[in-house]
């Protein structure tokens, strides 16, 4: 296997690099706070909706008081309407983790966005295929005659585990995967191979009970509506973003838009964002498997930093890091 040399540290040395992982609203944002306060961390961001500026009562960005205890890379780096490819995540992330270990700190990658955290961590060899408008338009032209379901069927027949990893919802990703296969005659799947791990990775897992989680989900939604969610949605388009902006397709403005058009209740986008939350924490469980032997899985609770602390402490050891 050859090695990337965009990726190959300069030593030949792999970088240690502590990974925390888990579905949405199981609490990876303070258990990755404490962790980074107390062995001299940096936070990079594994989680693709905290990349835009504006967006962040509807995608549970931290806090002001939370981004100033660590320092955060890639929250709030762009605007709503530049899209950031999974290339180009995976390209940041690399600098900001690069930057954070030349600082003698150790880098925490943190997120529920499985495919951002594989491509860093496994070197993912991802398509570079620039976008074409002319293909990216006939495809959403095909879309709007036989919907977003369909055209993911198609993508289904054509190469089924990519399909299979992408949420028939998530039009944008359908469009891109189906546009790299027309482009270059190979499946979107395979061209997503693995290069030399640029890291040595210690990857904390954080789970809670699915009841519970679905508890918090609800409480967590229900917060967002009295902290502004509409207004923050109705913000964003009174900036002129379009609705069928490809950002405006993630859980929690995509109910919303359709309320403001006076085209459902708010009761009824209410219940969608939770019902598609749920969705999103099953689909984050076939990124994240229990049984996957190189996550070391914690459950959530008082003493769960702690815990993870001990054991980071003690890979850092093995290392010669401590």
């Amino acid at each position: 296997m050859q090695s990337n040399p965009e990726t190959a540290p300069e030593q030949g040395a792999p970088i240690p690099l502590v990974v925390i992982l888990g579905p949405t609203a199981v609490g990876k944002t303070e258990i990755a706070l404490q962790l980074a306060e107390r062995l001299g961390g940096e936070i990079v961001s594994a989680d693709s909706r905290l990349f835009y500026r504006g967006m962040d009562i509807g995608t549970a960005k931290p806090s002001k008081r939370e981004l100033a205890r660590v320092p955060h890379h890639l929250v709030d780096i762009t605007e709503p309407d530049d899209v950031i490819s999974l290339a180009r995540f995976q390209s940041a992330a690399r600098q900001a983790i690069a930057e954070i270990t030349g600082r003698d700190r150790l880098p925490f990658l943190v997120g529920g966005t499985g495919q951002y955290i594989r491509a860093v961590i496994e070197d993912w060899l991802v398509p570079r295929v620039k976008p074409s408008p002319v293909m990216r338009a006939v495809l959403e032209s095909w879309s709007g005659q036989i919907g977003p379901a369909g055209l993911h069927q198609r993508l289904a027949v054509l190469d089924p585990q990519a399909a299979e990893k992408i949420d028939y919802r998530n039009l944008r990703r359908t469009i891109r995967a189906l546009e790299v296969i027309l482009l270059t005659g190979q499946k979107f799947s395979t061209q997503r191979q693995r290069g030399c791990a640029a890291y040595h990775t210690l990857q904390l897992g954080l789970n809670r009970p699915r009841s519970e989680l679905y508890a918090r989900i609800d409480e967590r939604v229900d917060s967002m509506l009295k902290a502004g969610l509409v207004a923050e949605v109705q913000s964003l388009l009174d900036k002129g973003y379009p609705a069928d902006l490809p950002t405006l397709s993630a859980i929690g403005y995509r109910e919303i838009v359709p309320y403001l058009a006076r085209e459902t209740s708010l009761e009824e986008a209410i219940l969608q964002i939770k019902r598609a939350t749920r969705i999103l924490v099953r689909r984050q469980a076939n990124w994240f498997k229990e049984q996957d032997p190189h996550i070391h899985w914690f459950l959530a609770g008082p003493e769960t930093a702690a815990a993870m602390e001990v054991e980071t402490k003690a890979w850092l050891a093995k290392l010669g890091k401590d």
